[in-house]
């Protein structure tokens, strides 16, 4: 076999990994930006820890029959860019999502959310979501709501009693 055939293969058994190992994997159409744009992408995702890869379409199409997502091969036409995140569910959505409302250029055209396929719709819900730390003080302030009811009407009665008293 040829090394360009094995180089091929090799780097479509990496972005079937990828896709398998992935949380959360947003194929975008980033026609129309310029370097600048997509370096101020790139940054952000980095910071968040998302990888942001251009592959050739062919190699992503045979990738992702691999990993048991045919469905995403129709979005898999003209110029994409795929951002995978391995730990983090929302932030490459929220992230692009943010980007694209930004810069008309960037589109979201599908994805995958956790080996499920997504649609643009889907990953553009899945950006709106708030945080893990925003769902974490929301349940926080949820379980604390007694608490802090149960107090208030325990120092209620006491100033009640007082009253009485005095």
């Amino acid at each position: 076999m040829s090394k360009v055939i094995e180089a091929k293969q090799t780097l479509v058994n990496e972005i079937t990994d990828k896709f398998k190992g992935a949380a959360t994997a947003v194929v975008v159409d980033y026609r129309g930006l310029n370097v600048t744009q997509v370096t101020e992408l790139r940054k952000q995702l980095r910071e968040a820890g998302v990888e942001f890869k251009v592959y050739k379409n062919t190699l992503t199409r045979r990738a992702a029959e691999a990993a048991g997502l045919e469905g995403l091969n129709e979005n898999l036409t003209g110029p994409n860019a795929i951002a995978f995140s391995s730990e983090d569910v929302v932030a490459p959505a929220k992230i692009l999502n943010d980007f694209a409302k930004k810069n008309e250029q960037l589109e979201i055209k599908a994805g995958v959310i956790e080996g499920t396929l997504a649609s643009a719709q889907d990953i553009k819900a899945l950006a709106e979501l708030p945080s893990r730390e925003g769902l974490l003080s929301m349940l926080l302030s949820v379980l604390q709501a007694p608490m802090r009811n149960f107090a208030l009407a325990t120092k209620a009665v006491a100033e009640q009693k007082e009253e009485q008293g005095a």
